[in-house]
């Protein structure tokens, strides 16, 4: 027996023949009675039914003036199995290449609600390659095993190609479903003065659809996804039409200073760098000069630069840290989150002032 449970069909195969089998049964003929009566061989109605050969155009006219039902009907139930056993073979090659699924983060996708586990290897390789939209193996290694993305791989992780691919993916099928208007660079360039206010908001509730909205009315689809483990991404850029783009965000550190600066780093790309290729980010990353130029730009566009300068680096506290973001606009833990970065800070002081995030598992 071979499940279909994914398509609703199910786990048998039934020729046509098999209703005309029963039908015989019914009326007490024959098949060489029912040859008689549809003009063909002995020979021919037992092929037909037992499946070996295809019910035609013209069988499925003479079955409807014999054992009446419709032409149509006759028709269909041929297509539906002849489709049942192509899925049976596709499924039987398919299981061979189940060796694919060990390179995949396959138990994360599933607790995170992005397939569903079967125990046929094949549906479950034929259930991934449908979560990456793509028929092969070989069309998934071309796009999503890491080989099209340019990345800032952490010194600290170790890249995991496959994983950061199903990341990426759940993000682009998470962006198809936002209506967006055609990329405006000038409207998205001052939304971004809209976002930097979202900044101060403490939660995802506030900040979150306003962010989206404002977004999508100039061509980006932002959308937040859950990393699986191992997997050390924060944030993605890729445009996914030629007037649409996409900006991802992980959560992976779970504050609002890593959380807005990946942001803007993500935007920056938008702005600053072309459509060809798509950017995968972790922190710590390489010292490319296109990342180089987003961390800039996030950094001037959170807290600018004249502002920064006048920050007192001198007996700094909680409470002037707190007065610097408010003067300037934004969340206290941007600015923590910057001086740490600079070394002005120790990792581990004013964290307090930061705003943490968990995953809603029911919302993802």
């Amino acid at each position: 027996m071979t499940e279909f449970a994914q398509t609703g069909t199910p786990d048998w195969v039934s020729p046509p023949g098999e209703t005309i089998a029963d039908l015989l049964e019914e009326q007490g003929w024959s098949q060489r009675e029912l040859g008689q009566r549809l003009d063909y061989s002995s020979k021919h109605v037992n092929q037909l039914i037992k499946g070996k050969v295809p019910l035609t155009e013209e069988a499925a006219l003479r079955l409807e003036r014999v054992l009446g039902g419709t032409a149509r009907f006759w028709l269909e139930r041929e297509a539906q199995y002849r489709e049942a056993l192509i899925r049976q073979q596709e499924l039987e090659t398919l299981k061979a290449q189940a060796g694919w699924l060990k390179e995949l983060p396959l138990a994360e996708m599933v607790r995170l609600g992005w397939i569903r586990r079967f125990s046929h290897k094949g549906q479950q390789v034929a259930e991934c390659l449908g979560f990456f939209g793509v028929a092969s193996v070989d069309a998934w290694c071309e796009g999503y095993s890491a080989g099209n993305a340019a990345f800032r791989a952490s010194p600290t992780f170790e890249r995991k190609g496959a994983a950061v691919g199903a990341w990426f993916r759940q993000a682009e099928r998470m962006a198809a479903e936002i209506e967006c208007n055609s990329f405006d660079r000038k409207g998205f360039e001052l939304a971004l003065e809209h976002v930097r206010e979202l900044t101060s908001e403490t939660s995802p509730e506030t900040f979150i659809p306003p962010l989206v909205e404002v977004c999508r009315k100039v061509g980006v689809a932002v959308v937040f996804v859950e990393a699986p483990k191992g997997c050390p991404v924060s944030g993605a850029t890729r445009w996914v039409a030629p007037n649409k783009a996409l900006i991802a965000l992980s959560l992976r550190h779970r504050s609002n200073d890593h959380l807005w600066f990946s942001f803007f780093h993500e935007a920056a790309h938008l702005v600053l760098h072309g459509k060809r290729v798509a950017f995968v980010d972790t922190e710590g990353g390489l010292d490319g000069k296109e990342e180089q130029e987003a961390n800039a730009f996030a950094e001037d566009h959170l807290i600018p630069p004249e502002a920064w300068q006048r920050l007192s680096r001198s007996g700094l506290s909680p409470d002037a840290v707190a007065e610097f973001a408010r003067n300037v606009g934004v969340a206290p833990g941007i600015v923590v989150g910057r001086l740490q970065k600079e070394g002005l800070l120790h990792w581990k002081q004013m964290n307090n002032l930061k705003v943490r995030y968990t995953w809603d598992r029911e919302t993802g």
